[in-house]
């Protein structure tokens, strides 16, 4: 009906009216509601809003401690470490420094006697070295043989990058700076440009470009570890990609695969793989799971599809998906049915807290008997309330999704190895969407997929427990010149890293 045009003279047209008006106002304050938890509001999805308002940030608390101790003399000094009640010792892996404070006079300051010693007490402090640049000459002597003339020396040095001049280590710092702490590379240049090393952007860009071709073999060897999983975590992220000569971004796709199936008691060590794409077609996942085989966990993507109807992968759903449309609601309109829904979600996840780090064939037997009840009784209570609500409804919309995938998010009880959600993938896009803010988009497609590369080394390192930085640093000293049919050598599993000097020194 167009604005100016008059209103019917039916009532019943006229009530239908009404209520699509008021199922489209509250989808908008819906939509309003999200767009304000997403700019300003807290990320976490708990919906106990009491202890909320009570919670204090740690920042606050250590400020108010702080003013407290600044009031009050202390004593603290005096009192050696030891005896200082709640105090965790400073840890014992780092380097020591001694500094011996001896009195201002060698007598006695009442009689001018001689003092001996009668033991000493001993402080603390937590000091931060910074980081610097050092130049490593590499010297290779030359020697004649005095009867032939044959001259010897030393081959050269290998180096990461051919005829380059930065070491594996400021090469690994440049990648961890940009990848993991999310630094762009303009600020990395200023950051350098401090301590009088001028580093231009454009030399950062050609040593990570240079960096992520050299670690392709070993970013492969990922791949193939990952994919060869019974069971995989797959999402995707957008990333705004410059498109060169329109003076604007276009929306490229990071792609990530997680082999992690610990919360199982598998043994295998975990990884994850990226891969980039410059949109978000189906063909890049099919692509990308051709030959794979197994199940794959992910959210409702129509890409997917077409890899579940050839019955060679099967689909398990996301339950995180699920409550986190019911969690809008409630957050939004204080509704008390998405309140309830909630309420059961959280009884499943209650049965899996308990089942964590468990073999299959246990977590099946658990969820079958314990889980399996309250899935059956929570769907006749969505499709109970479906039927009360309108249509249009955002919490009909929240209930259909649901039921709609219902086969895919109950697989999870028949089969041990499967999660109840795809939070494992979530926690992997995490990172790239913290760089995001920082680095606002990526310059290329090639761009792309160095992050994508770089990001399943680092990834990967971080799920093993592992520095990524001290990780990339034992890559690049070692692939130049490593047999690509070993390239299995350099995972994060087989490698044990050395101690770094200091530390070494410290031991």
């Amino acid at each position: 009906m167009q604005p100016n045009s008059p209103l019917p003279d039916d009532a019943a047209v006229l009530k239908a009216m009404v209520s699509a008006q008021q199922a489209e106002i509250e989808h908008l304050k819906l939509i309003i509601a999200k767009l304000r938890r997403a700019q300003f509001g807290r990320r976490s999805e708990r919906l106990d809003e009491t202890l909320a308002q009570l919670e204090l940030s740690l920042e606050e608390l250590e400020v108010v401690r702080a003013e407290r101790q600044a009031r009050t003399p202390s004593s603290d000094e005096s009192v050696p470490e030891s005896k200082r009640s709640g105090r965790e010792p400073l840890p014992e892996h780092l380097p020591r420094e001694t500094r011996e404070h001896a009195p201002a006079q060698c007598t006695c300051p009442d009689c001018g006697g001689a003092l001996k010693k009668l033991g000493e007490d001993v402080s603390e402090v937590l000091e931060y070295v910074p980081e610097h640049f050092k130049v490593i000459r590499h010297v290779r002597p030359k020697f004649a043989c005095g009867g032939c003339d044959t001259i010897v020396q030393a081959p050269a040095v290998s180096r990461p990058i051919a005829r380059g001049r930065a070491g594996a280590a400021l090469l690994a710092h440049v990648l961890t700076a940009k990848y993991c702490d999310h630094q762009p590379l303009y600020r990395q240049s200023a950051i350098y440009a401090r301590a009088r090393v001028e580093l231009e952007r454009s030399t950062l860009a050609d040593w990570v470009g240079q960096c992520s071709a050299l670690v392709r073999p070993l970013v492969d060897a990922i791949r193939r570890y990952v994919l060869a999983s019974a069971k995989l975590h797959g999402d995707d992220t957008p990333v705004p990609v410059l498109a060169p000569g329109e003076g604007k971004t276009r929306t490229g796709r990071l792609w990530t695969y997680v082999r992690d199936n610990r919360p199982a008691a598998e043994q295998a060590p975990p990884a994850v793989w990226f891969a980039y794409s410059p949109n978000r077609r189906g063909e890049h996942p099919q692509a990308h799971l051709k030959k794979y085989r197994g199940i794959l966990q992910a959210d409702a993507f129509a890409g997917y599809e077409a890899l579940y109807a050839e019955g060679h992968i099967q689909e398990a759903a996301c339950w995180a998906h699920v409550r986190r449309k019911f969690f809008d609601l409630a957050k939004a309109q204080a509704s008390p049915l998405a309140t309830e829904a909630l309420k059961r979600i959280g009884a499943l996840y209650e049965i899996e807290a308990g089942i964590r780090g468990q073999p299959p064939d246990q977590r099946q037997a658990v969820r079958e008997k314990l889980a399996a009840p309250l899935l059956d009784e929570f769907k006749l209570w969505l499709a109970a309330t479906l039927g009360q609500l309108s249509k249009r409804s955002a919490l009909a919309e929240a209930i259909r999704y649901a039921l709609t995938r219902w086969p895919a998010l109950t697989r999870y009880v028949g089969d041990g190895r499967i999660e109840m959600d795809n939070n494992a993938a979530e926690r992997a896009l995490r990172a790239v969407a913290i760089g995001r803010k920082n680095y606002l988009f990526a310059g290329s497609d090639a761009g792309g997929e160095r992050a994508a590369a770089i990001y399943s080394l680092i990834g990967t390192a971080k799920l093993n427990d592992m520095d990524p930085e001290a990780y990339l640093r034992h890559v690049l000293e070692r692939i130049a010149d490593h047999p690509v049919n070993r390239i299995d050598e350099l995972l994060p599993w087989n490698v044990e890293l050395e101690p770094r000097i200091e530390n070494r020194a410290a031991a």
